[in-house]
């Protein structure tokens, strides 16, 4: 009876599965922590279909919204450590939900394993036509003179749309109320209504709107100009050393066999190398990872970039007083 009771629960453990089948031979779920049509849920559709294709297993896309992607990632840490479970995360879930949430957290850094980088992301800065502002300096000038007048939504608390406000009113001295959604698409509903002057995203989930018109662009995030809207300036153009850019990647529970968190990462920095992968980022106004030689992504190179972002996003996040404890 101790032998049959010790042989289930050999054949129960994760290790001895793998053992028994090679990697992978059963469908993949990707936990996405916001809902479809942000730039997160684009980055795990992305990644999800090429993946797919080169693991000759389904990987399908499992949204699970709410918490500023706190829901999928506890969710995440608690799956088997399998490699059957994926989480595509943005900068939020990344970094600064460590120090948004201090104690509250669900995970801690080690509760994590990093896979690849997918891409980085200019935010962009945009107003409703109906408001007087084409510019970041407008926009100072006009909140000055109207000090808590204006409304800014973001995609969530904590993300960096959110954190480029905060960084934004640091800098400049600017008063405006911050509305937080339950991700982009909500946002983006209520900013081409009207019903908030001003706001931010990251740019895959807003550059159409900025594009047809909708939503007037006033500034892109990143140290310098993006070249899906060329003709945006930068805000750093006009607050010296500004930078709050967006990024998304893959993580996993950690203690997944590293053989497996070693394939896993070879397929990532293959498909961010595909030219047609390249190239819809291009469109989107995303950027390729660069993490190592030729612009890919390995687990270890990914791992010291979440920790130096973590960092960064902490200091801005305690200097802004901003806390979700």
């Amino acid at each position: 009876m101790q032998r049959r009771t010790l042989l289930a629960a050999l054949l129960a453990s994760p290790a001895l599965a793998h053992a028994q089948g090679a990697y992978p031979n059963r469908a993949i779920r990707m936990l996405v922590g916001f809902p479809p049509g942000g730039t997160t849920d684009i980055a795990a559709r992305l990644v999800s279909e090429r993946l797919a294709a080169r693991l000759g297993v389904p990987v399908t896309v499992e949204n699970r919204p709410g918490a500023t992607g706190n829901i999928a990632t506890e969710a995440t840490i608690h799956a088997e450590p399998d490699g059957y479970t994926l989480q595509t995360i943005s900068a939020a879930e990344g970094a600064m939900n460590y120090t948004l949430f201090g104690a509250r957290n669900p995970s801690k850094p080690q509760d994590v394993v990093q896979v690849g980088l997918l891409m980085r992301v200019p935010n962009a800065f945009f107003v409703h036509p109906s408001l007087p502002v084409h510019s970041i300096a407008d926009l100072i000038a006009y909140a000055k003179a109207h000090p808590g007048k204006l409304n800014f939504g973001s995609t969530s608390l904590g993300g960096t749309p959110h954190m480029g406000l905060e960084l934004l009113k640091l800098r400049t001295g600017i008063d405006l109320l911050h509305v937080p959604f339950r991700g982009a698409g909500p946002m983006l509903i209520e900013a081409m209504a009207g019903r908030v002057q001003v706001g931010g995203d990251n740019m895959p989930s807003v550059i159409g709107h900025l594009r047809d018109g909708r939503l007037r662009p006033i500034a892109v995030t990143s140290a310098q100009r993006s070249p899906a809207l060329p003709n945006v300036a930068a805000v750093a153009e006009t607050v010296p050393g500004f930078e709050a850019t967006g990024w998304f990647g893959v993580q996993a529970p950690a203690r997944v066999p590293p053989a497996i968190i070693a394939r896993l990462g070879a397929e990532i920095d293959a498909i961010t190398r595909e030219q047609t992968y390249r190239l819809r980022l291009a469109e989107l106004g995303a950027d390729p990872p660069a993490l190592t030689e030729g612009g890919g992504t390995t687990p270890e190179s990914y791992a010291a970039f979440t920790s130096a972002e973590i960092s960064k996003w902490g200091e801005v996040i305690r200097a802004s007083g901003v806390r979700l404890e």
